[in-house]
């Protein structure tokens, strides 16, 4: 049942989840999980346009997947800025078991990401088969374990949740 609608000020949060406040926040909400799903869907999609030019030898794709890859990479490293923010400002994120791999998976995509955007900015064939192609596959063989470490964070320790 949900409370009726007053003018009465909501009282500040308390409880177990309490201590597990994002520390880089905008209004109350955390910063990470609001940039994470931009460079997730950019690395998928240079993926995806990566196997396209593979299949087609059409320069458009390789351009795209190099514009993907860029953006990807600065909005992933807006993301470790803030993720990072919470993680040196909040020991109780630290000690949460999922926040190490989770931190040290996503630098390893941010990696093989910069790499890519290198490797992507030569001529079309040489930026994609098979070196771009290769990075591209293994970032996104990454994210999903890196999300679910993320989601864990969240949704089993409560990290980030106000109540």
């Amino acid at each position: 049942m949900r409370p009726a609608l007053t003018d009465e000020p909501i009282p500040p949060p308390t409880g177990p989840f309490e201590a597990l406040r994002s520390t880089a926040q905008i209004a109350g909400h955390p910063i990470h999980p609001m940039l994470v799903p931009i460079p997730i869907v950019c690395f998928i999609g240079a993926l995806v346009t990566d196997i396209a030019y593979a299949a087609t030898a059409e320069m458009m794709w390789t351009d795209i997947s190099a514009w993907l890859l860029l953006v990807g990479l600065v909005f992933g490293v807006l993301a470790a800025i803030a993720g990072l923010t919470d993680f040196i400002g909040n020991r109780l994120i630290r000690n949460q078991s999922p926040a190490w791999p989770h931190m040290i998976g996503n630098l390893v995509v941010l990696v093989l990401a910069f790499f890519n955007v290198l490797v992507h900015s030569r001529d079309a064939w040489t930026s994609v088969m098979p070196t771009g192609l290769i990075l591209s596959i293994v970032t996104v063989l990454i994210l999903p374990i890196t999300g679910w470490l993320g989601w864990a964070m969240v949704y089993r320790h409560g990290v980030g949740v106000v109540r």
